[in-house]
């Protein structure tokens, strides 16, 4: 059985596609420069079909998460924006889906650790000191 990635799952080794897909963010996050679907296979963990690895890159490309360029017969991708930017647009998505933004906030807040919710209170000072 495969997955929609086209990986052999075989029950306990299956992996959703979100996870493989934040696994190649992280990996393209951590380059240097662009690289090929080889090179992203080559730094992610465990054994992944080439296959697999170009249909998660050819998705986040198709979100526009990935820019590429041609690399030889290929392509060679990279993030369109840093990891910090890619979360904190997360999070801006997950609080609009919410209904009451006040709550969400403030749950927010309370699960900050003492230091977290220093930083937060200089940044929205102002303080660009944690940026």
């Amino acid at each position: 059985m495969s997955d929609e990635g086209g990986a052999h799952t075989g029950g306990a080794g299956r992996r959703a596609a979100g996870e493989l897909e934040s696994s190649v963010m992280a990996v393209l996050w951590a380059a240097d420069g662009a690289l090929t679907a080889s090179q992203v296979g080559a730094r992610l963990p465990g054994e992944l079909a080439y296959t697999t690895v170009l249909t998660i890159l050819s998705r986040l490309y198709e979100k526009g998460q990935l820019a590429r360029h041609k690399a030889g017969r290929g392509y060679a991708y990279a993030p369109v924006r840093d990891e910090a930017a890619d979360t904190a647009g997360r999070m801006v998505s997950l609080l609009e889906r919410g209904s009451d933004r006040k709550a969400v906030l403030a749950r927010f807040v309370d699960e900050l650790s003492a230091e977290d919710e220093a930083l937060m209170q200089d940044l929205l000072r102002g303080d660009d000191e944690g940026r």
